[in-house]
């Protein structure tokens, strides 16, 4: 306890010289905040005794409080190595943005910009028309409208077409998505009454035929991008569903939650559809996100028939959803790289990591493990070692990819505690256990992680 009287004065503190220069460079009430956590601390340090006498004196209290105000003043929002293997990680922002999106958010984020002004008649314009002759050209769809994320695009959807009606729905795509939001909420959300059909595993076209009456609105297909049922099933395809709209004069709405605009077939080794594949079956509306297998920013993305887009312009919902300049820049300037599927596979990061194929990832593998090894001490060690990486974001859930990974072991230390360790660096390295080891996966890996990465394992020596 006679630590306890080591603890100078907080008036004191504030006067000593690497303080007072703390207090030229931030809010006064910051560095007091900080010299106060700090005093805080030694107190509770002092009562356990679990503190040296050298804790108290004037350097390292100088040392304390300066690194207490790094911690307060730190962006919320940091930037996270991802070693996961998980391409589109849902905590960890989903996709990575291509190159050509960071040029156009430094050109729109910086400057006025023509985000709702027709620029060939002088009058005020539409902030949606940026996209959607890009999103027509891609899709082949007559319309297209955008908004903050596929969520809001199913809102939207259904509160334009069904409000106050039925939408009929196999039970087997009642899904629910991340954060617990379901399908049946977001419709009892828009006005619209569920009308469940068929069972879990097996719904047949007659289920639909025998839904309709007078009060049917629409038909609706989900995608079932993060699960899969297996066995004894029976789906009712969008050409079939199309097909029972025309009879019964229904229009179909299909949810493609992931959203994929390139044939993946040949690249992954299972199955995934198009939104081209739905337009060119006749679905008259189609809904899917920015942000999962597209590789842009989080968005929801509705094409489908001009007189069904059209309406959904004109209703009042679509203020509360609307998109900002910057995720409208940046989906414009992934979308434009599609119009190449080869630029798109070696552009858009997540078709890049997904697709990345064993023997590469096994020669990135060797090659970031030899530049660790270079750069960090003695006592971290690397081998490799064979595993999977995922698609993750509610994506491809039966895809498990080959990849090589790289086993990270330090001495004195168990995989728990490198990967906690890592996670509280100051840019926090996320990878992941299993069979007792620290692993990292190259798949998800950026090249310009390796010098922060190799600096976040040599602070883990000593």
């Amino acid at each position: 306890m006679q630590q306890l009287k080591l603890i100078p004065k907080v008036d004191r503190v504030l006067e000593w010289e690497d303080v007072r220069r703390l207090l030229s460079e931030q809010p006064r009430e910051l560095v007091l905040k900080a010299v106060r956590q700090v005093l805080d601390l030694l107190r509770a340090g002092a009562r356990a005794g679990s503190l040296d006498d050298a804790a108290f004196a004037e350097k390292a209290l100088c040392t304390a409080v300066s690194r207490e105000l790094r911690l307060l003043t730190r962006p919320s929002l940091r930037r996270v190595i991802n070693g996961s293997g998980i391409v589109i990680h849902t905590n960890l922002g989903r996709s990575i943005l291509p190159e050509a999106a960071r040029d156009a958010l430094n050109t729109i984020a910086f400057s006025y910009s023509n985000l709702e002004f027709d620029l060939d008649e002088g009058v005020r314009g539409s902030r949606y028309s940026h996209v959607e002759a890009l999103l027509c050209e891609l899709t082949g769809a007559e319309a297209a409208i955008v908004v903050n994320n596929n969520a809001a695009a199913v809102l939207l959807t259904l509160s334009a077409m069904a409000a106050g009606r039925e939408a009929v729905v196999s039970r087997g795509e009642l899904v629910e998505i991340g954060g617990s939001f379901r399908i049946p909420e977001v419709m009892r959300l828009s006005g619209v009454t569920l009308r469940e059909v068929g069972t879990t595993n097996r719904t047949h076209p007659k289920d639909y035929q025998n839904a309709v009456n007078e009060n049917t609105a629409v038909f609706l297909k989900v995608h079932c991008s993060n699960f899969a049922v297996l066995g004894f099933t029976k789906e009712v395809t969008a050409e079939e569903m199309v097909e029972l709209g025309k009879q019964a004069g229904v229009p179909v709405l299909a949810d493609m939650g992931s959203g994929n605009l390139v044939d993946l077939s040949g690249k992954l080794p299972c199955p995934e559809p198009t939104v081209q594949d739905f337009v060119r079956a006749g679905v008259d509306v189609i809904t899917f996100s920015g942000d999962k297998l597209l590789g842009g920013p989080q968005a929801g993305i509705i094409v489908g028939k001009k007189h069904f887009i059209e309406a959904m312009k004109k209703h009042q919902l679509l203020r509360a959803l609307r998109m900002d300049k910057l995720t409208l820049a940046s989906l414009e300037a992934t979308l434009a790289l599609y119009r190449d599927e080869i630029v798109a596979f070696k552009k858009v990061p997540t078709l890049r990591m997904l697709t990345a194929s064993l023997p590469e990832l096994t020669a990135r593998a060797r090659k970031i493990a030899g530049q660790l090894r270079r750069r960090t001490p003695d006592a971290v060690s690397y081998k490799l070692t064979d595993g999977f990486s995922q698609a993750g974001g509610g994506t491809l859930p039966l895809l498990n990819l080959p990849t090589m990974l790289i086993e990270v072991a330090v001495e004195g230390l168990s995989p728990n505690d490198i990967e906690s360790r890592l996670r509280g660096m100051e840019i926090p390295v996320i990878g992941r256990i299993s069979k007792n080891a620290f692993l990292l996966d190259p798949r998800t890996l950026q090249d310009d992680d390796l010098p922060d990465l190799a600096a976040a394992l040599t602070a883990l020596v000593g």
